[in-house]
């Protein structure tokens, strides 16, 4: 948590990762360099003897070289990425094509195909892996070892989980999608998508999720958020549901062989519910009851 980073008065983490900065807790740390300093303490003030930094986004492409400077040495980071492949002679692992591949001192040393890892859907996930193989890398464990625990991974609760599979439709539970940035993610993952959003909303709605609308055949919207989200929406099918459980009987009763009912809601849960994972638990129920 970056209140955490922020107010801790030490940090000695021997490994600390960074996957990404966007727009979320801004309130708190009066914008978006405040937001980034705070994240960054777990490492210019922590001092991990392994960081991980993924350099997908010119923040960890800075971060990445404020540690190999301040340590003299590349060795001390492991650059991620997802989508392309890393150049040069340090340490990386990133994802491209389905394909995940270490690199060290200009070779090839492992690859893993997670093209057909069911609990990692969608290049965010892949993202994830390479991140989770950095770590266990890290701390000595063997290419092989890691590819056996990410096939047999089922995915975490409210990270895009896939939660049951009716009639060929899947049930797919991200209530942890609490911004617009997240939900990105997971509808990037699936197509045919009976997208169920709305809560309490943030900053910029879902106006930035325009290019993501040709893949939901119809929205679901609920909570606070419902009818500004109806506006953004434009001309993509959508009903107002008001409720999850409603909308969960409303995308199932539509979708068909093939569809996807996805949870993802784009916003904070405190509307409706105590917490995301209230929130995603609900879903889990409401789906369980069909």
């Amino acid at each position: 948590s970056s209140y955490q980073t922020e107010l801790a008065r030490s940090l000695g983490p021997d490994i600390a990762v960074f996957m990404n900065l966007s727009p979320d807790h801004l309130e708190r740390h009066g914008g978006m360099g405040g937001y980034f300093a705070a994240k960054s303490r777990l490492f210019t003030a922590g001092g991990p003897d392994r960081s991980i930094i993924s350099i997908d986004d010119v923040e960890g492409q800075y971060l990445a070289a404020q540690l190999r400077e301040t340590q003299g040495s590349g060795e001390p980071v492991i650059c991620i990425a997802s989508g392309r492949k890393l150049k040069g002679d340090g340490w990386s692992v990133f994802s491209r094509k389905g394909f995940l591949a270490e690199w060290r001192k200009g070779r090839q040393v492992a690859a893993i195909d997670l093209r057909g890892v069911r609990g990692l859907p969608g290049v965010h996930n892949h993202q994830n892996a390479c991140a989770a193989y950095a770590v266990c890398r890290s701390i000595g464990l063997a290419p092989r070892s890691i590819e056996d625990h990410l096939r047999s991974y089922p995915g975490l609760p409210h990270r895009c989980q896939i939660v049951a599979d009716k009639n060929g439709v899947l049930f797919v539970n991200d209530s942890k999608a609490t911004n617009a940035n997240a939900a990105e993610k997971a509808l990037s993952a699936f197509k045919n998508i009976h997208w169920i959003a709305g809560g309490e909303p943030k900053s910029g709605g879902i106006s930035g999720l325009a290019s993501m609308f040709d893949r939901v055949k119809r929205a679901y919207l609920i909570g606070e958020a419902a009818n500004g989200f109806a506006a953004q929406l434009g001309d993509t099918d959508h009903v107002i549901s008001g409720e999850l459980k409603l909308a969960v009987a409303e995308a199932a009763a539509a979708a068909k062989v093939g569809d996807v009912v996805l949870l993802s809601p784009a916003c904070a849960s405190f509307d409706q519910f105590s917490s995301f994972e209230d929130r995603g638990n609900a879903f889990v129920a409401a789906v369980q009851a069909l």
